[in-house]
């Protein structure tokens, strides 16, 4: 399955480890995450253009870029906040210019729960572009199909999520002027699910649908899980996305998310799972995916 998607107790005596101690901040102290408002003035500086809409670029979409008019190019090491990317497939760039015609704010590549990094980084992003001014956030990401109809090379819009990583972005201290208990009753908009699918006819794309669930990874996962992911509901399964869809839910984003289904998830071929493979169909179908959002954007500046 792929891509990705990321990231406590007495002193007196010894306890083990989990995935954040590290960086998890102490209760009543506060966070050592920069404040997302230093990155958004930092963006506000690169372009004087002012998106609404942002799109998070996973493995099989970086070829949108191509048909992009950059205005602004800026790596993630230079905004305060943004975590390095370390997984083939992700540059690790902000990019900001029009895609069919409109304002759009790119994200080439994202940070995972599975490389060390804590939800907060992990989440980093979506908190600067809600400071900054976004709106409206496109995740996009590449997932294995659990779905048996399902082959590699479709895309699946997402209708909904279940969260199997084991940790909630939103644990902790509440963020300043965001609810704690955020409703994630329509996490991923039904205007937005329209939108991608007239921007599939359009372009002659068929778009699945279905339900994305994600895992911390980066193991992949066995058949007997898969069996069960299908019976819960599953039809493709990723490491990426739902952190970020729940943040930007609780920044008060409309959030969109489409899936490149890069293989077929364990136990439902006949392969052997890889990266490799996940890599190889993401760029099959690379120029679909950059018609794909190219007429998506298209269509959401004609709805603004």
């Amino acid at each position: 399955m792929k891509n990705s998607a990321n990231q406590r107790g007495s002193r007196s005596r010894p306890r083990r480890n989990r995935p954040d101690d590290s960086v998890a901040p102490k209760p009543g102290k506060p966070s050592r995450q920069p404040d997302p408002q230093t990155a958004a003035a930092r963006l506000r500086q690169v372009s004087r253009l002012r998106p609404t809409l942002a799109l998070v670029l996973g493995s099989g979409f970086q070829h949108v870029l191509s048909e992009l008019q950059v205005d602004a190019d800026i790596a993630y090491q230079r905004l305060p906040g943004f975590p390095a990317t370390g997984v083939s497939g992700h540059a690790g760039r902000l990019v900001i210019g029009r895609l069919g015609g409109t304002p759009v704010m790119v994200l080439s590549g994202r940070a995972h729960y599975y490389e060390g990094h804590a939800m907060a980084v992990v989440t980093f992003a979506v908190r600067a572009l809600a400071a900054y001014g976004i709106r409206d956030l496109l995740l996009t990401n590449a997932a294995g199909g659990v779905n048996r109809s399902f082959r590699p090379g479709d895309f699946m819009v997402l209708t909904d999520h279940v969260n199997f990583m084991g940790l909630n972005p939103l644990r902790g201290e509440p963020a300043p002027g965001r609810p704690r208990f955020v409703d994630l009753t329509c996490v991923y908009d039904p205007g937005w699910r329209r939108l991608l699918a007239r921007a599939g006819r359009a372009c002659g794309v068929k778009l699945r649908s279905g339900v994305y669930w994600a895992v911390s990874g980066p193991s992949y996962e066995t058949p007997a899980e898969i069996r069960a992911f299908a019976r819960l509901g599953a039809d493709a399964v990723g490491m990426s996305t739902v952190p970020e869809a729940i943040v930007a839910r609780q920044c008060g984003l409309k959030v969109a998310g489409i899936s490149c289904i890069t293989n077929l998830a364990a136990g439902r071929g006949r392969q052997t799972l890889s990266h490799a493979e996940v890599l190889e169909t993401a760029e099959r179908v690379q120029r679909v995916a950059a018609r794909l959002l190219e007429t998506f954007a298209q269509l959401y500046g004609q709805t603004q």
